[in-house]
C-alpha cells in the first residue's frame, strides 16, 4: 500500500513484504522519490542507506507483519525512516560517527549501521506503539 500525503507529495508511506523482495523495491521507491526533485539528496547515498534499514529490518525481526518505509522530502534533503514490529532497539546507532568502531573487512555482515552511521547527516530509533522505526537524514546536495 503506497500512500503519498499532501499536495505536493512530500512523504510516502509505503508497506514492505517481510521478505528479501523489500530491499530492491525499498531502493526502487527512494529512486524514484528522489528522481525529480531538484536539490534532492544524493540518490546513490539514499538508495544505499535505505537498502540497509530494509536488510537489517527483514534479517532481524521476525513475523508476517510487513516492514514500512516512509519516506519524507525536505527543503534540507530527505528523512528515511525503516518501521517494523520488533520493539528491540538497534545497537550502536549513534550519530555522528565520531566514535565508530572499525569494521572487520573480513566479515560479511556487520557494516550496515557503520555506514549508516558514517553516510548520513543524521540518524538514529524510537519506539513506536507496534515495534520500533530506525531513520537517516541526508542533507540536499549543494
Amino acid at each position: 500500500m503506497l500512500e503519498a500525503s499532501g499536495p505536493a507529495a512530500t512523504s510516502w508511506r509505503i508497506a514492505l513484504p517481510h521478505t528479501t523482495a523489500a530491499v530492491p523495491m525499498a531502493r526502487a521507491l527512494i529512486r524514484t522519490a528522489l528522481t525529480d526533485i531538484e536539490a534532492a539528496a544524493d540518490s546513490d547515498t539514499a538508495e544505499l542507506l535505505t537498502a540497509e534499514l530494509v536488510a537489517n529490518a527483514v534479517e532481524h525481526t521476525s513475523g508476517e507483519s510487513p516492514i514500512v518505509l516512509v519516506v519524507e522530502l525536505l527543503a534540507t534533503g530527505c528523512q528515511v525512516e525503516v518501521h517494523d514490529g520488533d520493539p528491540v532497539l538497534p545497537g550502536r546507532l549513534i550519530c555522528p560517527a565520531a566514535d565508530a568502531e572499525a569494521a572487520d573487512p573480513w566479515q560479511e555482515h556487520g557494516r550496515g549501521l557503520l555506514l549508516i552511521r558514517a553516510l548520513s547527516s543524521d540518524c538514529g530509533h524510537r519506539p513506536t506503539e507496534a515495534g520500533k522505526a530506525v531513520w537517516f537524514t541526508l542533507p540536499a546536495r549543494g
